[in-house]
């Protein structure tokens, strides 16, 4: 895979994980309850961790970070429809990553995106676990 095209699928991921930061932060200041308020915050930094990863992978290839987001869906004011709005973001990062792993053949790329992915897949189970908590 092209150099440039790597740069490309890398700012993608860039812009992902910094509207998943903004929704999680926002939504964390919403949140009821203090267990997933301070959980969703804390997932709010660890995807800021991961804008640095993805930046530094993008810079030491040529290319620039681009901070261009989306119109972000924090997803309605309720617990509920938060949690699952973050469930959505984290397993459609989970399935962008796993194909990433698949198809990118740099070897430093493949092994960061390995690590994100591993993080995004515990942060779909935190959340997880914290839907069913209020779902009883």
């Amino acid at each position: 895979m092209e150099k440039k095209e790597i740069i490309t699928l890398l700012n993608e991921d860039f812009v992902r994980e910094l509207e998943a930061s903004m929704i999680y932060t926002q939504n964390s200041f919403l949140m009821d309850e203090c267990d997933p308020s301070r959980v969703t915050e804390a997932i709010a930094v660890d995807e800021m961790r991961h804008m640095w990863w993805l930046a530094d992978l993008i810079t030491k290839r040529g290319g620039k970070p681009t901070m261009e987001h989306r119109e972000l869906d924090f997803g309605e004011e309720n617990l509920q429809s938060q949690l699952k709005r973050q469930i959505k973001l984290e397993s459609d990062g989970i399935e962008i990553y796993t194909h990433q792993i698949e198809i990118i053949d740099d070897e430093e790329v493949v092994g960061v995106l390995k690590h994100i992915l591993d993080e995004e897949k515990r942060h779909r189970k935190e959340f997880r676990e914290r839907l069913d908590g209020i779902q009883g």
